[in-house]
């Protein structure tokens, strides 16, 4: 029914009916309001208990305390917590640990493990050992975000000692702020950390859809942040998480003033029990020392120095996200208002030119981006997004073998096809950095406008301080800070609507009688559905009334910050001056890289039917741009035949290696083939070959060109066969010849788009794998030789 004209003509027509039907109404409409009521009572008690306790946390495992962060050398309120496995749940000791650390934005510690198909649970679920990273209500004296992330190392490092048995140094989810916290952490310790996940983490907080995404305009319209130091004064030092909270139910009014509360009156005969376990994790309010948050406001949201390599510790490191060694993935969605996929991948773009300058900095980064997920929804694994975490985490050593260079994770459902096993097959197709551009579209003219707040929070910052600042601080005590923090409008509607509340006294029994004698009315009665349909309407209304207040506040940013004039004045310089630069190159380490180039090069004829193999893979197959899970398992089972008992580290730095001959210099990594097969028997040439095709093709066969490459390496490998069985009759080694043959362009997998980003004739460029330096930047670009006419594709 769309309108109150369409009930049945039969409920108005007959009186008596009608008066049935809303006598059935008034009773139910009153019992729901009783009950509701109760529950609302029961959240502001439970809200008490909660933040009664000395670490509340919402997770729903058991853990274990094995580290606690206010012993280290400098103390922070963090601290690190062994997953107990539930019955039934078997651990693999040899499979990489994972680390989850829960995000610190407001709310309380728990969300990677809020229900049993969160983060933890998938974890657990595919065998491997679980640590979670939570936090105390209260920051301790003095804490920093860099002490946060001092601590962050030590755990991983903890864990590292736990497990000395792992295949692989832990794997470490960051969670909304936890993300990019976790990899300023990597950056500055690149040793200590295997794979990383960052989910619904913003990074590039200058990012963002024009008419999407209007919580990026908050710092302009609120005039820098000031406001953030003022909250932290009237705070005594310490900022009320509460105002984080209201700031993201600030971005659906709807849901926050009305829908949220309406879904539990429409439903309190079922819903109260989800609705109380949600609110004990959304009113679970932490605060943050006033140099933690303001250090946030100030360099990462309106400073956005963080993707462009600008922050430097205390300790004189420069924080460069270019120094991870790990694989990166980033896990966002469009459905996420918070942290939206321009944000959360924006930085490849402000650290990279291309794909052969991730490729050059020895980095893999995979993203994956969802359609729907809400925020939340990302962390605590919902219907919609667990395929994707499972997935990650029963792949994970797949991910960690991938060469560098920019991959999409792509979910294939193959029910149909293979009904039995696994219902999904993760598959990797290597992308470009224009498919990142046509995500994240970037804006010269918006960067400016950002700039331009920068500029303006600096001044109203530093007036603050000297002029307000100091008559604030003469007068805050403790005893006024927390009278504030009571009186905030999320904190006192748990005061009010709880048992400290004395007109609440009756309401406990009332509500029990109530439920007693519980009459609903039928779904069909008319005032029922009219009451559904004025919801609906009082919905979009206030969903109309936010799009016009996200209008006008995007409007008004653009035309204010936007101005020339103004922009001039904050010495922005010309409009076409770019206001974000690509961090520099440092000298030392385009001198390291051109010593690896040389070693490499030199070292093109060195190895064994092992590398052989490995190479030819990367020759065939890794160039196609699309791999799958499939193809990892058929590598595994080479690696188990071939690989002289490697564990995962030496194995990747070897496939790495043969990946970066082949991109290096593909002629001579072909011509110095036959120098790696000549050791082998032919039986073990062939055994090689044959683990090879089957690997080429278990990613669902290849392309033309694809098949090209593979027959051109079976004619070399065969040859090689030949060579070594003359060798065994005539008991002296025959030499091997071979031709290498000019192949036509590469083609890309058909879901994989083309790259226009290397000019005709020229090579993707690439550099080795090289250990952190430093203070690193891209290396020069090396050009190998390629047949001419050649396109290279950037892959």
């Amino acid at each position: 029914m769309n309108s109150f004209a369409d009930l049945p003509a039969a409920a108005w027509n007959a009186p008596w009916t009608l008066w049935q039907s809303a006598a059935e109404y008034a009773i139910d409409a009153w019992q729901r309001q009783i009950l509701f009521l109760d529950v609302l009572r029961q959240r502001g008690n439970q809200y008490h208990e909660h933040m009664a306790e000395k670490a509340p946390n919402v997770l729903h495992f058991s853990a274990q305390v094995v580290l606690d962060g206010n012993r280290l050398p400098r103390p922070v309120n963090y601290m690190l917590s062994r997953i107990v496995p539930a019955g039934g749940i078997e651990i693999d000791g040899r499979k990489r640990p994972f680390i989850i650390i829960d995000p610190r934005a407001g709310h309380g510690p728990g969300i990677g493990g809020f229900k049993a198909d969160s983060e933890i649970g998938v974890a657990l679920k595919a065998g491997h050992p679980c640590y979670f990273v939570g936090f105390l209500p209260r920051p301790e004296p003095g804490q920093t975000v860099e002490d946060v992330m001092r601590a962050e190392v030590a755990f991983v490092s903890h864990v590292v000692g736990l497990h000395p048995e792992a295949e692989g140094l832990p794997v470490v989810i960051g969670n909304c702020q936890a993300g990019w916290q976790l990899l300023m952490a990597a950056a500055t310790h690149p040793e200590s950390f295997g794979p990383l996940l960052v989910a619904g983490t913003p990074l590039s907080f200058w990012a963002g859809e024009r008419g999407r995404n209007p919580m990026r305009y908050s710092g302009g319209m609120l005039g820098g942040t000031w406001l953030t130091a003022w909250a932290s004064d009237i705070g005594n030092g310490l900022f009320d998480g509460a105002w984080l909270v209201q700031n993201f139910e600030n971005l659906n009014p709807a849901n926050t003033l009305w829908t949220k509360q309406y879904n539990v009156y429409s439903k309190v005969d079922t819903e109260p029990p989800r609705f109380l376990e949600f609110e004990k994790y959304w009113g679970g309010y932490v605060l943050l020392n006033e140099p933690e948050i303001q250090y946030i406001t100030d360099n990462l949201f309106v400073g956005n120095r963080l993707a462009t390599a600008e922050l430097v510790t205390q300790d004189g490191l420069r924080i460069d996200l270019r120094n991870i060694r790990s694989p990166i993935i980033v896990f966002c969605s469009r459905g996420d208002n918070i942290s939206p996929p321009p944000q959360a991948l924006g930085w490849i773009l402000d650290l990279y030119e291309s794909v052969d300058d991730i490729r050059a900095h020895g980095q893999t980064i995979i993203y994956a981006q969802h359609d729907s997920i809400g925020h939340l929804g990302i962390f605590v694994s919902g219907k919609v997004a667990r395929k994707e975490h499972e997935e990650f985490a029963s792949n994970i050593d797949f991910i960690d073998v991938l060469p560098p260079g920019l991959y999409e994770a792509v979910i294939v459902d193959h029910r149909e096809s293979t009904p039995q096993g696994s219902p999904y097959i993760l598959r990797f197709a290597a992308r470009d950095i224009e498919d990142l551009v046509a995500i994240v579209q970037p804006s010269q003219r918006d960067d400016r406008s950002f700039a331009a707040v920068s500029r303006l929070s600096e001044i109203n910052l530093t007036l603050y301080r000297n002029l307000m600042q100091p008559w604030l601080l003469a007068v805050m005590t403790e005893e006024a800070a927390e009278t504030i923090r009571l009186m905030h409008p999320l904190r006192l509607k748990h005061e009010l609507l709880s048992d400290a509340n004395p007109l609440f006294a009756g309401l406990p029994d009332m509500a029990a009688r109530v439920r007693e004698g519980r009459r609903p009315a039928s779904p069909d009665n008319p005032f029922l559905v009219l009451e559904h349909q004025v919801s609906d309407q009082i919905e979009t209304l206030l969903d109309q009334w936010r799009d016009a207040r996200d209008n006008i506040v995007e409007l008004t940013f653009l035309s204010v910050f936007g101005n020339p004039v103004l922009q001039a004045l904050f010495g922005l310089g010309t409009p076409e001056a770019p206001v974000r630069r690509r961090p520099g190159q440092d000298p030392e380490r385009r001198a390291f890289v051109a010593r690896q180039v040389t070693e490499l090069r030199n070292a093109v004829a060195e190895g064994g039917l092992f590398e052989a193999l490995l190479r030819a893979l990367v020759f065939v197959g890794l160039k196609e741009g699309l791999a799958d899970e499939r193809t990892f398992n058929m590598l595994r089972r080479l690696h188990d035949a071939h690989g002289k008992n490697l564990t995962l580290q030496p194995f990747k730095e070897t496939l790495r290696r043969q990946f970066f001959l082949i991109m290096l210099d593909e002629d001579a990594a072909l011509k110095t083939m036959p120098d790696l097969l000549h050791e082998a028997s032919a039986s073990e040439i062939e055994a090689g070959l044959s683990g090879l095709v089957a690997i080429s093709e278990a990613s669902g066969g290849l392309s033309s060109m694809g098949r090209t490459r593979l027959r051109q390496i079976e004619d070399m490998f065969r040859r090689a066969s030949r060579a070594a069985s003359l060798a065994d009759l005539t008991g002296s080694a025959a030499p091997v010849t071979t031709t290498t043959t000019s192949v036509p362009a590469v083609t890309t997998a058909p879901d994989v788009p083309s790259d226009s980003s290397t000019p005709s004739g020229a090579a993707p460029s690439v550099a080795p794998s090289v250990p952190a330096a430093p203070s690193p930047a891209p290396a020069a670009k090396v050009v190998p030789a390629r047949p001419s006419g050649r396109k290279g594709n950037g892959r």
